[in-house]
């Protein structure tokens, strides 16, 4: 069982410049961070999927891709179930969308962990193949990663986190 551990969820295709923000920063965190409790998994999509990968954690911290109308590249957006915005992967298109899943899971007796954060990073590009980043996400790589760094070791010891950036 996986009660006091915590997951953190990278989303995102590893091949596609900055769409592989959500796993290369949870493999980065992996190798950074040496907490007995926390557990690293990355997927391409999402949707129904997750289910019987967060079922039984007590935190899950998905990290994912997101491109809005006037967002900064690089800047970082906090979500909860409560206040969720589509990302760009953790709805899958071919699937049901996220909060759909989250509650099909609840009533078909997943465990559903009670701690679900979302943290969705500005991307410039997510068509492009590539191993790098865009120029403007390299730039503000390590700014980010420090924050988001900052963010999990929180989650992971069980710290109320309060919200710093929002998307509208």
């Amino acid at each position: 069982m996986n009660e006091n551990k915590t997951l953190i969820y990278g989303i995102g295709n590893e091949i596609l410049s900055d769409d592989a923000i959500g796993p290369k920063l949870t493999w980065h965190l992996e190798k950074d961070l040496n907490l007995p409790n926390i557990k690293y998994e990355t997927a391409f999509v999402g949707g129904l999927e997750v289910l019987e990968i967060i079922n039984g954690y007590n935190t899950v911290v998905f990290i994912d891709g997101i491109k809005t109308k006037n967002g900064i590249p690089g800047d970082v957006y906090y979500f909860t179930t409560e206040d969720f915005k589509e990302t760009l992967n953790l709805s899958n298109l071919h699937d049901t969308d996220f909060l759909t899943a989250i509650e099909l899971g609840k009533q078909i007796g997943f465990k559903i962990p009670p701690n679900i954060h979302i943290i969705a990073i500005e991307i410039v590009e997510d068509e492009v193949f590539g191993d790098d980043y865009s120029p403007e996400i390299q730039k503000r790589y390590a700014e980010f990663y420090k924050e988001i760094r900052e963010f999990v070791v929180s989650v992971s010891k069980g710290k109320k986190v309060g919200i710093v950036k929002r998307r509208d």
